[in-house]
């Protein structure tokens, strides 16, 4: 049965490349006939087309008496009588022009005896007629060389043709039966490779891939059931012990996220992470409170909304501390109330552990920067109150002497001295108030709320604080870059806007952190914009140290726009104030 079913797939192969094969000897037979006979065509047709010319030739010989007169009648005779023009009388080339050779042969012989006689001026006459005659031979030799190419040109483009489609009907062919029932097996190899045993093949052939593919399937059914069975077994077997053992490791990963030296957001998402794997939870939510701050949410699964039949809630609490709440949303089979309680604790715990050392790491900035205004307190800002109180015994003393030329050039230099003086004191004062700038608690909205609430005391416009910013995704330089830049540019606005409205705005996006100060006061022309004035110098610099951009936009009566925008990368600010 089977090598008769073979045999019908290998006959209709071998067929079809049987009438290939007849089709390409056929078309290559026909092209070498073809060219084989249209080897003396080019030929011919020039020479018909020289005879021409000697016709011409032997008229202006009686004209001039040329001594070659002879010589050219014999070449014309030659050229008449040459090799490809006796082929013309093989039984390929047409009847006519044959006849018309004939005809060329005869009217010559007619010519020729006019040559040779003693009225060979009648030539002259004839010789147009001969012409004639002759452009009509050579016209025909054309035609017939075109149409033998014509011919050529059909033949081949009919059996490219017909080959081209005995090729298609066979690659159709051996798709349809031989490769698509293969890939089918290969697909389905994959299948159980992948311990999937529930393949079931369509037989749509009683070809050798048909018998193949039953008993494939048969195959492919006996190893499904032996393979279940031997699962079930091991499984029933296991369970119990794999749920212990993952709850137990997803719990030890968990408790190993508190062991690093900085509690990071990343250390968040791994407890979420570890979380969201065990079974029975299809989503976890945790929301991160803190005073003054948007909360912080990361979610992992589905969407957890803190809400539902299906979905449940515990605070975080530590030491009495609301720190915030985890949710989770369950499914069958119910999770371990037990596991979840520790992970609560675990967050707990992290959420502690991360306020505490942003706590003590503001600590150790703001020693460090309270040592430096405390240096700074001790020696220039001493320096420059003494240099003042000279000044001004300077000027007390100058004001007693009679007026000279010496002394009309000397107080307006002494003037200069006293205000540049003046500016320094308070540019120092301003810095030294700046380095005193506190976060307590690691917590970046409360001491923005207390910073503003400060600076609103000095001034009557109203100071609106929006603050979407996150502690626990700003490091200690960064909070300290970030209140120093708002704190410049709310007491810039404060003393130069005249402004009823300053509002600070903290917002972020997927990419950058962005900070604006805006304010509807006098406002002033950007384009003559101090350069080196200190503020407005003290901001970029600050800004070029969170890799960030820092721009003023402001006109005459339309208040003032100060924009700071950073990436969310860890190096953003990587050096120390």
């Amino acid at each position: 049965m089977l090598s008769i079913v073979k045999k019908s797939v290998t006959r209709t192969i071998a067929k079809a490349m049987g009438l290939i094969l007849a089709l390409s000897i056929a078309t290559t037979s026909f092209a070498i006939i073809t060219l084989a006979s249209s080897l003396n065509d080019a030929e011919a047709v020039n020479i018909a087309g020289s005879m021409r010319m000697q016709s011409y030739r032997l008229a202006h010989d009686i004209q001039s008496s040329s001594s070659d007169f002879s010589d050219h009648i014999s070449m014309f005779e030659r050229s008449m009588y040459s090799p490809s023009m006796k082929a013309l009388q093989n039984w390929t080339v047409p009847d006519d022009i044959t006849h018309d050779y004939y005809l060329l042969i005869t009217r010559w012989h007619e010519l020729k005896q006019v040559l040779q006689s003693q009225e060979r001026e009648n030539y002259l006459d004839l010789v147009a007629g001969f012409t004639q005659q002759i452009d009509g031979f050579v016209l025909k030799l054309q035609n017939f060389s075109e149409q033998k190419l014509i011919k050529l040109a059909w033949v081949g483009g009919l059996g490219l043709g017909g080959i081209l489609i005995i090729s298609m009907f066979v690659v159709h062919f051996v798709r349809r039966q031989i490769v698509k029932p293969l890939n089918s097996l290969v697909m389905a190899s994959e299948q159980i490779q992948a311990r999937s045993f529930d393949v079931e093949l369509n037989v749509s052939s009683d070809n050798e891939m048909g018998i193949l593919t039953r008993t494939f399937n048969n195959m492919a059914e006996e190893l499904g059931k032996l393979y279940r069975g031997l699962e079930q077994a091991v499984s029933e077997k296991t369970q119990k012990l794999q749920h212990a053992n993952e709850s137990l490791e997803v719990l030890y990963r968990s408790s190993q996220e508190l062991t690093v030296s900085r509690i990071t957001h990343e250390n968040f998402d791994a407890i979420l992470k570890h979380i969201a794997s065990l079974e029975g939870i299809a989503a976890v939510k945790l929301e991160i409170t803190a005073k003054g701050e948007r909360p912080l949410i990361l979610t992992q699964g589905e969407e957890c909304t803190g809400c539902g039949e299906n979905c449940r809630s515990k605070p975080l609490e530590l030491d009495g501390k609301s720190l915030g709440t985890l949710y989770w949303k369950v499914e069958l089979p119910c999770p371990d109330q037990a596991l979840i309680d520790n992970f609560v604790q675990v967050l707990s715990r992290a959420i502690y552990y991360n306020q505490a050392q942003r706590q003590a790491e503001q600590l150790l900035l703001m020693e460090e920067r309270a040592t430096i205004a405390r240096e700074l307190h001790d020696s220039l800002a001493q320096s420059l109150s003494y240099l003042k109180i000279q000044v001004s015994l300077l000027k007390r003393g100058m004001a007693s002497l009679p007026e000279s030329p010496a002394m009309g050039k000397t107080r307006p230099i002494l003037a200069e001295l006293d205000i540049g003086l003046s500016e320094a004191y308070t540019q120092l004062r301003e810095l030294l108030t700046t380095f005193r700038l506190s976060i307590k608690e690691g917590n970046f909205g409360s001491a923005l709320n207390e910073m503003t609430k400060q600076l609103g005391e000095q001034t009557n416009a109203n100071i609106v604080l929006t603050n979407q910013f996150s502690s626990i995704e700003l490091d200690a330089n960064q909070q300290v870059h970030l209140l120093q830049f708002i704190r410049e540019a709310t007491i810039n606005a404060i003393k130069h806007a005249d402004a009823s409205t300053i509002e600070i705005h903290c917002d972020e996006t997927d990419k950058n952190m962005i900070v604006s100060i805006e304010d509807d006061g006098v406002g002033f022309d950007d384009s003559t914009e101090k350069l080196n004035h200190y503020g407005i110098s003290i901001m970029r610099e600050r800004a070029s140290r969170l890799n960030g951009t820092f721009t003023i936009s402001s006109q005459p009566g339309q208040g003032c726009t100060v924009l700071l925008e950073y990436p969310k990368t860890k190096e953003s600010c990587i050096e120390r104030i």
